[in-house]
């Protein structure tokens, strides 16, 4: 699963503004309302229901907040990268400062999971965080995350 396939350009967004989890997944609803043309109500109530289950805060200052919709008709996901970090109630408890959304059709099946498990492996090396942490052009981060020629998983 290759990311530029889930993210565009347009779909980085540096110095992201929020106060706290709830308003990063609605802004970030949002975003993906106007991309999706999805309401920005049901892609909210889907990630709701989705951190209702456990927090998508993986560690590291990360969190991957997804959801299936039966009108998506392709994988989509959206990146902030906050400019102050947010708790997200992260298994380590440390405070999110990079977000990755993504959003699934409902029958995505396997596709979804390959997704989820693309941006986990990319997101959780050291020396890519750092990088991305250190950037704060949008072109730049769209590369390190799309060309990032991290290894599959046996």
């Amino acid at each position: 699963m290759d990311l530029t396939d889930l993210i565009g350009r347009d779909d980085i967004h540096v110095s992201f503004k929020a106060s706290c989890k709830k308003q990063v997944l609605q802004d970030l609803a949002s975003i993906a309302a106007d991309k999706t043309g999805i309401s920005e109500q049901e892609i909210f109530h889907t990630l709701l229901e989705r951190e209702k289950l456990g927090s998508t805060g993986v560690g590291n200052g990360i969190a991957i907040p997804h959801g299936k919709l039966d009108k998506l008709d392709k994988i989509q996901g959206v990146v902030a990268f906050l400019e102050n970090p947010v708790d997200f109630d992260a298994m380590d408890d440390q405070p999110v400062d990079i977000v990755f959304l993504l959003l699934a059709p409902d029958a995505a099946g396997a596709d979804h999971l390959k997704a989820l498990s693309r941006i986990a492996r990319i997101l959780r090396e050291p020396d890519m965080l750092q990088k991305l942490r250190n950037s704060t052009d949008s072109e730049n981060l769209h590369q390190l995350l799309c060309l990032s020629q991290t290894p599959h998983a046996a």
